[in-house]
């Protein structure tokens, strides 16, 4: 397959454009671009005003493994295993290489690209098969899609230990739990595993531009994933008593408490000064905390990506690389009473996309039509020339980008556990596969955009005339 450009519209050196695809794990869209006027976001904010930035974007799957994989394979859930974090281990690992590529690294690999992941770009943070307290095996997640996968897991000595790492060496697992889920340490960015991440990074960098070859570079950043850790520098950035808490930081009306979910992540620390629960609310005083500790770790990786961006120019490659920041699904910060991930509702599958192509006038730099993670595996083949190797769930943005008009469907599917949820340009309709009432719940964004109210019982039309587009993807496992 060839892999020059389609485009007419760029140069000659963007013809075999490079990608620096970045993962930011557990980011909402609460950065200073996004509106939130609190969070210290300086260098996202800045990318996303050289590119696109995309206000509604919403991930398949609200849990990090599986909303991976539907990334990497451009594909909804088909099978209860991909809504598991466990589906890289099962579905790529282990697996002889077959003419259809297991993802889109591996396609670009095939098509003349060389490709290098850093940091959690599946669901293991070093691309390693293996259990939280148990030694790194030589399994691959993604066994033919890297050329090259490089981690340094520092003082912490596996990839594991370093994704729950505190600065004086310890992790979760080696403390048992007995840890509180945030921390401040007067360290430098190297004092905790995502500084060692961008040194990684600016030391491939190097490498790729000396090989003279198209690249792809995936970089995977650790926070603002559990535990709230960073350099206390970043943290010193709020004035805590300034930090808004949650508006809605109750259970949603006509809602049964399962839609919500557990918070077994959280409870993973048990050190945590008060313990959140869907029968009460943690107090204003430690939700701040809280709050700041997630938008310190935020304002960490700010100025990470900062400093891979100033490298990328620095090289001389920003003229003709792709730069994809993507967040792998949101977060509930109080928000429905909950703290963490794992629902339906939009803080989970809600979050940050910005996009950023060489040569290309981006005509809207916020993008407000609806589009999912599986749109991103058709928008970079057809920015680079490169068919699809097979039939993708998603659509190119490509022309959305460039022009702000498109026939992109103004829908995105999400799926999790027992529910199904869809999304449209005012309403999320969302269906259980359960016992417990109710099993519809339907949320007028025009309205109520918190999701405060289920309103699905007062209106059935509404819900009759959407249930056929929800229906449509709802995968087979379900209705067993």
């Amino acid at each position: 397959m060839s892999t020059a450009c389609k485009s007419e519209k760029r140069t000659k050196s963007t013809l075999t454009p490079n990608i620096l695809f970045i993962s930011v794990d557990d980011l909402r869209p609460e950065l200073g671009i996004y509106g939130n006027r609190v969070v210290k976001s300086p260098n996202i904010d800045q990318l996303a005003r050289e590119g696109s930035f995309f206000s509604r974007h919403y991930v398949q799957v609200p849990t990090c493994g599986a909303s991976r994989y539907s990334l990497m394979t451009g594909l909804r859930p088909r099978k209860r295993i991909h809504i598991d974090n466990r589906v890289f281990y099962r579905e790529m690992a282990n697996k002889n290489e077959e003419q259809r590529p297991e993802s889109f690294v591996h396609h670009f690999k095939r098509n003349g690209y060389r490709t290098v992941g850093i940091g959690k770009l599946s669901h293991s943070v070093d691309g390693l098969v293996y259990g939280f307290e148990e030694k790194p095996s030589d399994i691959k997640e993604m066994p033919h899609s890297w050329d090259r996968f490089v981690f340094n897991s520092g003082k912490w000595k596996t990839g594991w230990n370093a994704f729950f790492a505190y600065a004086n060496g310890e992790n979760r697992q080696s403390l048992k739990g007995q840890v509180k889920p945030y921390e401040s340490s007067d360290v430098p960015d190297e004092g905790y595993p995502d500084g060692l991440i961008l040194k990684c990074a600016v030391k491939e960098l190097k490498k790729l531009k000396a090989q003279q070859k198209p690249f792809f570079l995936g970089v995977g950043f650790f926070k603002p994933h559990l535990p709230f850790n960073a350099p206390k520098k970043y943290w010193d950035l709020y004035d805590r008593s300034s930090i808004p808490i949650a508006s809605d930081p109750f259970i949603p009306q006509n809602v049964h408490p399962n839609s919500v979910g557990k918070m077994g992540e959280f409870y993973n620390y048990k050190l945590s000064d008060e313990k959140p629960t869907l029968d009460q609310s943690v107090s204003d005083v430690y939700a701040r905390k809280l709050i700041h500790g997630y938008y310190a770790s935020v304002s960490y990786i700010d100025h990470l990506i900062g400093e891979l961006l100033l490298e990328l120019k620095s090289l001389e490659l920003d003229k003709e690389t792709i730069v994809v920041l993507w967040g792998d699904h949101g977060w509930h910060l109080g928000n429905d009473r909950k703290w963490g991930k794992h629902s339906l509702f939009e803080r989970s599958l809600k979050s940050a996309l910005i996009v950023k192509l060489p040569g290309v006038n981006h005509a809207s730099k916020e993008i407000n039509n609806i589009v999912e993670t599986v749109d991103l595996y058709p928008t970079l083949l057809d920015f680079c020339g490169i068919g699809k190797p097979y039939e993708l769930d998603g659509k190119s943005l490509m022309e959305l980008i460039q022009t702000g008009k498109s026939n992109h469907q103004n829908r995105a599917f999400g799926f999790w556990k027992n529910g199904v949820s869809l999304k449209t340009d005012r309403y999320r309709l969302t269906k259980f596969f359960r016992e417990e009432e109710p099993k519809i719940e339907l949320y007028d964004h025009l309205l109520d955009p918190e999701e405060n109210i289920n309103i699905a019982f007062e209106h059935q039309k509404i819900v009759d005339s959407l249930m056929p587009v929800l229906e449509k993807v709802t995968p087979e496992f379900y209705l067993k």
